[in-house]
């Protein structure tokens, strides 16, 4: 049986819409690429699925694309384009034209993608989180009260699948790597190592915010190389969580944290979990994330009995719904 919460557009509407996926790789046929790896099979699979449920989309991968664009609606997931934050440029081009897009608006995007000012609205709402500190570019690099011993983590301050990130031991090889993110344009961000597991909660759009099953990686830290199978790595070894008072929690820092952030269309809320201890530290959020059928928020779908298809289907619909492109009444539920 079909999750009652999954969402289904109506055989018209499906033939009235005219959408497009930007991407990098929609053009790609679905060939591993040399620098991006498997986000190419990524975006390739994610047109396949879209056109799989009777969808009519264009694939572009350019900005340009989208000065002439007739499309309805646009999913935009051109980034890494050779600028800081491009994630936010096809966003903001819609903006300005006036069509409906996949995602979350660019003032919600900036504060998610932005890890130090997530912890601080973490905290404001009581939810746990590990010290830190931001070093913006061009900011001086002084060394906080808790980086005089003991491991530590250097990220992109907003950057994903962890590029940019190396664990150190001292805190010269944690300046050494901050002035090297300086040096390509990041701020960057350093907190204490915690050695414990990654928790991420999905939450996707549906008839509201649908909170997927949390799933933890019980392995210890992803490169951007394993990540993108730019090397040769067995399938993600997530598994759901488990023990009732960590999941209760962990959906339970979500809700806080979404309500700040909702409507957007899909997500993974990222936390740090320690079996032995219980302590779930909240780490960051990722809008927009992954959609691979390989990764977390399909894989958690799938917990539930829903497919791929059917998972990306309810998320544009929900999508389409928020920004009056549809009428209710053009959306069935699965049930």
């Amino acid at each position: 049986m079909t999750h009652h919460r999954v969402l289904r557009l109506a055989a018209e509407e499906k033939a009235r819409l005219k959408l497009m996926l930007l991407a990098r790789h929609a053009k790609s046929g679905g060939r591993l690429d040399r620098v991006d790896g498997s986000h190419a099979v990524y975006h390739h699979e994610l047109l396949e699925t879209l056109r799989g449920v009777g969808l009519s989309v264009e694939a572009a991968d350019r900005f340009e694309d989208l000065d002439d664009a007739s499309a309805d609606f646009v999913i935009p997931l051109l980034n890494r384009a050779g600028f800081v934050n491009s994630e936010m440029m096809a966003p903001l081009m819609l903006e300005r034209a006036g069509t409906p897009y996949l995602g979350a608006r660019p003032i919600i995007r900036g504060l998610s993608d932005d890890k130090h000012l997530m912890k601080h609205l973490a905290r404001a709402h009581g939810v746990d989180t590990c010290e830190w500190a931001v070093f913006r570019l061009g900011q001086m690099v002084e060394r906080p009260d808790f980086a005089r011993d003991g491991r530590m983590i250097v990220k992109p301050n907003a950057s994903s699948a962890s590029w940019g990130v190396a664990v150190v031991d001292d805190w010269e090889s944690a300046a050494a790597q901050i002035d090297w993110l300086h040096d390509e344009g990041h701020d960057a961000i350093l907190e204490p190592w915690i050695p414990a597991m990654d928790l991420a909660v999905p939450v996707v759009g549906a008839d509201g915010p649908w909170m997927l099953p949390p799933l933890i990686y019980p392995n210890g830290l992803r490169t951007y190389e394993e990540k993108r199978n730019l090397i040769d790595v067995d399938e993600d070894p997530l598994a759901p969580l488990t023990d009732m008072h960590a999941l209760e929690r962990a959906t339970g820092f979500t809700h806080r944290l979404m309500r700040e952030l909702w409507p957007f269309d899909y997500g993974r809320f990222e936390f740090r979990y320690d079996p032995a201890t219980g302590r779930i530290a909240f780490m960051e959020v990722n809008l927009s994330c992954n959609l691979w059928s390989k990764k977390t928020i399909s894989r958690s779908a799938g917990l539930l009995g829903v497919d791929h298809g059917a998972l990306v289907e309810t998320i544009v619909t929900h999508s389409l719904l928020r920004q009056g492109v549809l009428r209710r009444t053009a959306v069935e539920l699965a049930a």
